[in-house]
């Protein structure tokens, strides 16, 4: 017997073209237009995404990350957030996957039942990838001056950052 998911995707295409009949709508010509117009967009996305990941692999490489890591030990320390997931946090607003291969690190290194290795899932978990996600939907929308949204994403971030390693350690 086959799930109610395996019909949904045939379902709601099926539905979307007798709607289109219904409301005489020619769908393909809508279809085409919209295809058209996510092209453009990805087309004024493209420089953007470029600077960001050129950005994140010169942080990286840089080593950077490694002294911006070291410099906030004190800090992040004294507010119960291991040393070992700060990498993991400094990386995830930029880029998922680097953060992603970052925490594959943390996991193989420390397993995922450690302390670290959970505070690290649930940290990947928990924050955004804010600049990624900034530069595509301002860009796509054509905003140029973020204004507060950095500042107020960062600090959602971080406040991620604190609630990961509070939770954990209340809960595990």
């Amino acid at each position: 017997m086959m799930k109610f998911t395996a019909y949904l995707v045939p379902v709601l295409i099926a539905g979307i073209l007798i709607y289109g009949l219904v409301k005489k709508v020619n769908v393909f010509d809508s279809f085409i237009q919209g295809a058209k117009e996510g092209l453009h967009t990805a087309v004024n996305l493209l420089p953007a995404l470029v600077a960001l990941m050129v950005a994140v692999t010169m942080f990286k490489a840089s080593g950077a990350l490694d002294i911006l890591t070291y410099s906030l030990d004190p800090l992040t320390g004294s507010l119960g957030i291991p040393e070992e997931a700060l990498p993991l946090a400094l990386l995830r607003p930029i880029s998922g996957s680097g953060s992603l291969a970052m925490l594959e690190t943390i996991l193989a290194q420390y397993g995922p039942d450690s302390l670290i290795g959970r505070i690290a899932c649930v940290l990947q978990g928990s924050t955004e990838t804010t600049f990624y996600t900034i530069a595509v939907y301002y860009g796509a929308i054509g905003i140029k001056n973020t204004r507060h949204t950095v500042f107020a994403a960062l600090a959602g971030d971080f406040a991620g950052l604190v609630a990961a390693s509070l939770a954990v350690r209340l809960f595990f």
